[in-house]
């Protein structure tokens, strides 16, 4: 573990110490209830992915409001960084877990953009995931594709669309679909430019 790592995990470390916790059963089975919910509401696997991905994004975009001040963290350097800080700090601060972060070798077939930092993309693999705990996918829900804990993957799109940095987030495997491991796949896709409001000089 790099020195910046093992700095990031004290920080995650630290701040989870001083957080204030909510029942971990009651999270997880609330959190398993709302999924129940929207697969009546909305009968399709597909659209329920779609409908927690989009509530993961809009509390994302609120989250790194909180995180910042809690964290008091500057601006990170790379795009490797982020993803040291998403992985030691950001899931320690809100969920009590550190996923191990690996970066993948770039493949031959990408080209790598000149304007995109490199490595431009990362896996978090998760060895506990709280939102499962408890949860158990009938064959139907893992045979029609659905991404249980998706609402995570708009989580991260959302807090990194609010500082700057347009991301593609998904779900490569999850034990609860049959798999060895839990891993969550991101990719990034530019740096947004910052929008000077109207009127400002």
């Amino acid at each position: 573990m790099s020195a910046g790592a093992k700095q990031y995990k004290a920080i995650g470390d630290d701040i989870w110490k001083r957080t204030d916790k909510v029942n971990a059963e009651l999270f997880t089975l609330t959190y398993g209830a709302l999924v129940v919910q929207l697969i009546k509401d909305y009968e399709d696997y597909g659209e329920v992915n779609k409908q927690l991905e989009k509530m993961g994004y809009n509390i994302g975009t609120r989250l790194i409001e909180d995180f910042l001040a809690r964290t008091g963290l500057q601006r990170c350097q790379s795009f490797a960084e982020t993803a040291e800080v998403i992985s030691k700090v950001a899931f320690r601060t809100f969920l009590g877990i550190s996923p191990s972060l690996s970066f993948p070798p770039p493949s031959n077939s990408q080209q790598p953009a000149s304007n995109l930092p490199q490595p431009n993309e990362f896996i978090l693999t998760f060895d506990e995931n709280p939102l499962a705990e408890f949860a158990e996918l009938p064959r139907d829900a893992r045979e029609g594709g659905l991404w249980f804990s998706n609402v995570l993957c708009g989580v991260v799109r959302g807090a990194l669309e609010m500082i700057q940095m347009q991301v593609e987030t998904r779900f490569l495997s999850d034990v609860l679909r049959g798999d060895d491991s839990t891993e969550m796949y991101v990719r990034l896709v530019r740096i947004l430019e910052e929008e000077q409001p109207e009127n400002d000089e």
